[in-house]
Parts: structure tokens; C-alpha cells; sequence
């Protein structure tokens, strides 16, 4: 299901940001504190932040297909976001 909207993260969770599978996405962090992102095969969060990108404030993606945000997970199809702080994080995707 598409969305543009705002996703919260709870300080300390990963958050999904994708509410349904997904070949491309476009996000930002539009808060003061950095995050992770990593893509995973489907509804399972990940367990840590090996592997995933750092994204600082205001930093980003736009309509990125995650084949090329993250080649090492074949299949990768929802996206998860981490931060030590609660922290907003724009997010599109059809």
C-alpha cells in the first residue's frame, strides 16, 4: 500500500518504514539526530546495525530502488530505520 507520510521512531526500536513490500523508496530524516536503515526480506526487524546505512540529519534517499541501496540482501523488500533517539523520518513509496 503506497503512503507519504511522517514515521515516528521510538528511541532504541527499529521502526518499520515501509508498510507493505517495496522496490524503491524515498526518505528523509528530518530530525537532529542521526539513524540506520537496512532492508530486510520481509517483516522481520533486524537485530542490529551491522550492515545498515547511516543517515545524519536531513540526509536521505530519493526513489531509491533497494537493489542499489542494498545489494548485499538479496530479495531486500521493507525498510527498517533505528535511532537512539525518538526521531521523525519522511517516508514515500508506492
Amino acid at each position: 500500500m503506497a503512503q507519504n507520510t511522517t514515521v515516528t521512531l521510538t528511541a532504541g526500536t527499529w521502526t518499520q518504514l515501509t508498510n507493505d513490500n517495496v522496490t524503491n523508496i524515498t526518505f528523509q530524516n528530518t530530525s537532529g539526530h542521526h539513524m540506520f536503515v537496512a532492508g530486510t526480506v520481509g517483516a522481520a526487524a533486524p537485530s542490529s546495525t551491522v550492515g545498515a546505512i547511516r543517515y545524519n540529519p536531513g540526509q536521505g534517499e530519493k526513489n531509491a530502488a533497494l537493489t542499489d541501496l542494498f545489494p548485499g540482501t538479496s530479495g531486500a523488500n521493507r525498510v527498517y530505520a533505528y535511532s537512539a533517539d525518538a526521531i521523525d523520518v519522511m517516508v514515500s513509496h508506492a
